[in-house]
């Protein structure tokens, strides 16, 4: 794999009320031909990102037909069909080690690392997730590794042997951890942009800990001493986070290299606090990944829109009564499985509208939509029966000139539909090579 020093030698700065900020792209600097796995002739990188939707969808009016006129939508992907020629729609993808025992949602709830979730109320078990495996392989070449995004907190409760903590995470940087997620917008827009407070902050933090970690080894279990150990990698997450900031902040204008196409945010500083409303949550949230693309703060990105089994209310698209889970058992009751509906493709809407800004921004000779990997899912095909043996799974992107768009790719009668396999193929064209993860062996080869 090729290193990305000299990447970030080349980077220029520009030193203004604090904060360091990239340079825009100019077409009048020839500054590309960066390493392929930036992205081939405009040199612009490659970026990542996963968008979750929770409780399922309404299967009767989700995916995509093939025809001789090109690839229909069905009715809860319209707002997708402007850009449809940059979507992938993906039938008969799964997990397989979701299908077997009990546990309704929390078992689907390895999207992102296809291995089996551990049926618990205390020690949780998931598997590093392949957002992870890419901020470590790549987050070396921008301020944040990785933006991890939400709209709401884990709950506490258990149900069917597993801990509702399973439902509200889907990126995890370790087996048993999950990566912290922000949820208010303020603080998730000052990830992207450190004056220098925040790591004299993150190190009072490190001075805290570090004697008191150092002493209490010795009173302490095996098995505590391992859970110890896994505290005290997240702390090294957090000193390297540290480095990484302040190597960047000291960089001087000058040199070569590729530049981000939006120099200074496009929108003001959001207001502290969770906003009321959650459309405004869920597009806030949505503008701060897609702002984090445009300014390469960071190439790798995970947003759910909302929890597993979250009871967001959408009353007011009107029409709805009931929160979102509650909707997602609709028994088939057409009422019900209508305002279900409905906020299923309120979700796509929102999706396509990002999407849709980052179609808008330029790149060179691609739009920042082209060189990047936009995935969005959920754990479950049809939330009224919890069935998960296929998917919901939409790559929106042209990952740098390597996929081709306006199609439905069809998996439902292969033997290995694993879920994992379209991981491996996103890995590649991030740059990042294995083997093999997940369960899979192998990766999707027909993406391009």
């Amino acid at each position: 794999m090729n290193s990305h020093s000299d990447l970030l030698s080349r980077r220029h700065f520009l030193r203004g009320l604090g904060v360091a900020l990239g340079l825009p792209w100019m077409e009048s600097l020839n500054v590309f031909g960066a390493a392929p796995e930036s992205g081939g002739l405009t040199g612009a990188p490659r970026r990542a990102a996963v968008v979750f939707m929770g409780n399922g969808v309404n299967p009767h009016h989700w995916g995509a037909t093939s025809t001789p006129g090109g690839m229909q939508l069905a009715d809860s992907l319209r707002p997708l069909e402007p850009l449809k020629d940059k979507l992938l729609v993906f039938k008969g993808l799964w997990n397989p080690s979701t299908v077997e025992g009990p546990g309704g949602h929390y078992p689907k709830m390895n999207l992102l690392s296809g291995l089996k979730v551990k049926q618990t109320t205390t020690d949780v078990q998931v598997g590093v997730t392949v957002d992870q495996i890419m901020a470590r392989e790549i987050g070396r070449a921008t301020p944040v590794s990785s933006l991890v995004l939400g709209t709401e907190g884990p709950g506490y409760s258990t149900d069917s042997g597993y801990t509702q903590l399973y439902s509200a995470y889907i990126s995890w940087s370790s087996p048993t951890t999950p990566a912290p997620k922000e949820i208010t917008p303020q603080l998730a827009f000052d990830q992207l942009f450190d004056d220098g407070s925040k790591r004299v902050r993150d190190r009072s933090v490190l001075d805290l800990v570090a004697g008191d970690a150092k002493g209490l080894r010795k009173f302490l279990s095996a098995r505590d001493a391992h859970k110890l150990d896994e505290y005290l990698s997240s702390v090294r997450e957090l000193e390297q986070r540290i480095e990484r900031a302040e190597a960047f902040s000291q960089k001087e204008t000058g040199g070569t290299g590729w530049q981000p196409s939006v120099k200074t945010p496009t929108f003001a500083r959001p207001a502290a606090g969770i906003p009321a409303h959650p459309d405004e949550h869920m597009r806030l949230m949505l503008d701060i990944l897609v702002l984090a693309f445009q300014m390469d703060r960071t190439r790798v990105a995970t947003l759910m829109l909302n929890n597993d089994l979250s009871g967001m209310n959408f009353g007011y698209l009107g029409g709805i009564k009931g929160g979102l889970h509650e909707l997602s058992h609709h028994a088939n009751d057409p009422a019900r499985l209508a305002m279900y509906q409905k906020a299923n493709e309120h979700h796509v809407q929102l999706w396509a509208e990002a999407l849709t800004k980052m179609q808008q921004t330029q790149e060179g000779e691609r739009t920042l939509l082209d060189n990047s990997m936009i995935l969005f899912c959920s754990s479950l095909m049809d939330g009224n029966s919890h069935d998960s043996r296929q998917l919901p799974v939409l790559l929106a992107g042209g990952g740098g000139g390597t996929l081709r768009g306006g199609r439905c790719l069809d998996y439902s009668q292969e033997k290995n539909r694993n879920l994992c396999r379209l991981h491996l193929a996103v890995l590649e064209r991030m740059g990042v090579r294995m083997d093999r993860f997940g369960d899979a062996e192998s990766a999707l080869t027909d993406l391009g």
